[in-house]
C-alpha cells in the first residue's frame, strides 16, 4: 500500500507526523511511505510550489497524504509560483474532481459550536464539492476598459459530463448514508446554475432511493446554521462547495477537526485513488509550537483507509479513537484545551 506523503509548509509537518505515528499504531501490512515536497517548501528548493518529481510521486502510489501549503512570505510571487497552486494542479493533474468533506458534531463539544447546543448536536452532514470546474479554473484576467479603468474577470463554466459525474457520486454517497440530496446552486441567476440543476435532476432518475431536493446557495447557507440536521448529503460546485464547507466547519466547533477525501475515477488494486489532508491551512503563526491540533488530519487518514484501501474496520478504529480521546478531554487550544500536538497524537493511539 504506497502512499505519498506531501506534508507540505507552517503546521503540515507537524498534523501528518501524528497521522503517521497512528496508521504505524495500527501495524498494516505492506504500508510504504515515500515524502515529497509541495507549498513553499518545495518553491524554495525546487522554485516550483509542485514539482515534477513530487507529481510523479504521486502517480505512483495508491493514496495521497496531503498536510497544508501556505507562507505569507510567498504573497508576492506570480500566482502560478504560489504555495496554493500545488493543490490545485494536483487536483487537476491526478484528476480528482469529488471532494468528500464530513462535518459531525462529537458529543460533548455542542458549546464549541458557534450555534446553540441542541441544534449543533444534530449536525451529521456530507458536502461534495465538484474541484476541477467553476471559476477556479476559468479563464480569467485584469483587463483595462476603455476609460483607463482596470478590470477584474473569471469565467464560470461547467459542462454536463462535469456536472454528471460528480452527481453521481453524491447520489452514491446518499444511498450509503439516510438517503437524502440537496444539490446547492444558483440557478435563479446563473447559467451554470441553471445547468447544474438540470443535469442533476436527470441523473436523479437513475437513483429512486434517495430524496433529492434544490437549494440556492444563499438559502442553502442560512438553512446551515438555522437546520444543520435536516442536511444529509449536500452536492455543490467548486466554489459554493468552498465556502459552505468551511461554515460547516464552524458549526461543528472547529476546523481543526473535519478531514477531506479528494477522488477521481482511477482505481488501483485496493480502492479509489484519492488525495487526503484537513480542511485547514498551514497556520503559519503557531507552526513549530506543537499547538496545532492533528485530529483532522488523523481522520483525514481513516477516510484514505476506507476509500483508498478498502480497511472500513481499521478507518472506524481511527475515528473511535479520536472521539474517545475528545470525549476524555484531549483538546487542543483551538477546542479551548491545551493538550499538545504530539499529546493528542498519543492519546488517540492509546485508544486505538
Amino acid at each position: 500500500m504506497k502512499i505519498a506523503v506531501l506534508a507540505g509548509d507552517g503546521i503540515g509537518p507537524e498534523v501528518v507526523r501524528e497521522a503517521l505515528r497512528v496508521l504505524e499504531a495500527l501495524d498494516l501490512p505492506g504500508l510504504s511511505i515515500s515524502d515529497g515536497d509541495v507549498g513553499a517548501a518545495a518553491w524554495r528548493k525546487h522554485g516550483h510550489p509542485l514539482p515534477p518529481q513530487t507529481l510523479d510521486l504521486t502517480r505512483l502510489a495508491d493514496a495521497v497524504l496531503f498536510g497544508a501549503v501556505g507562507d505569507p512570505a510567498c504573497d508576492g510571487l506570480e500566482r502560478h509560483l504560489r504555495p496554493e497552486q500545488a493543490i490545485l494542479g494536483l487536483r487537476a493533474e491526478l484528476g480528482l474532481f469529488a471532494n468528500l468533506r464530513p462535518a459531525t458534531c462529537f458529543a460533548g463539544l455542542e458549546h464549541l459550536s458557534a450555534l446553540k447546543p441542541e441544534i449543533a448536536r444534530e449536525i451529521d452532514l456530507l458536502i461534495v464539492r465538484e474541484l476541477n470546474g467553476d471559476v477556479y479554473f476559468g479563464e480569467k484576467g485584469i483587463r483595462t476598459l476603455d476609460n483607463g479603468e482596470r478590470q477584474g474577470w473569471d469565467m464560470m463554466s461547467y459542462s454536463e459530463a462535469e456536472v454528471r459525474r460528480i452527481a453521481h457520486v453524491a447520489f452514491r454517497a446518499a444511498q450509503g448514508r439516510a438517503g437524502r440530496l440537496t444539490s446547492v446552486d444558483k440557478a435563479n441567476v446563473l447559467e451554470t446554475s441553471q445547468l447544474w440543476r438540470e443535469v442533476v435532476t436527470d441523473v436523479a432518475r437513475e437513483y429512486p432511493d434517495v430524496a433529492l431536493d434544490h437549494l440556492y446557495v444563499d438559502n442553502a447557507a442560512m438553512q446551515l446554521v438555522r437546520a444543520p440536521g435536516a442536511f444529509d448529503v449536500i452536492v455543490t460546485g467548486n466554489l459554493f462547495g468552498d465556502i459552505l464547507s468551511d461554515q460547516a466547519s464552524m458549526c461543528v466547533g472547529s476546523i481543526g477537526l473535519l478531514a477531506s477525501a479528494s477522488l477521481g475515477e482511477r482505481q488501483t488494486q485496493f480502492g479509489t485513488f484519492g488525495l487526503y489532508e484537513p480542511i485547514h491551512g498551514s497556520a503559519p503563526d503557531i507552526a513549530g509550537q506543537g499547538k496545532a491540533n492533528p485530529m483532522a488530519t488523523i481522520l483525514s487518514a481513516a477516510m484514505m483507509l476506507r476509500h483508498s484501501f478498502s480497511r472500513e474496520a481499521d478507518a472506524a478504529r481511527i475515528e473511535r479513537a479520536v472521539a474517545r480521546a475528545l470525549d476524555d478531554g484531549f483538546r487542543g487550544g483551538d477546542l479551548g484545551g491545551s493538550a499538545s500536538t504530539r499529546q493528542i497524537g498519543d492519546a488517540v493511539i492509546e485508544r486505538l
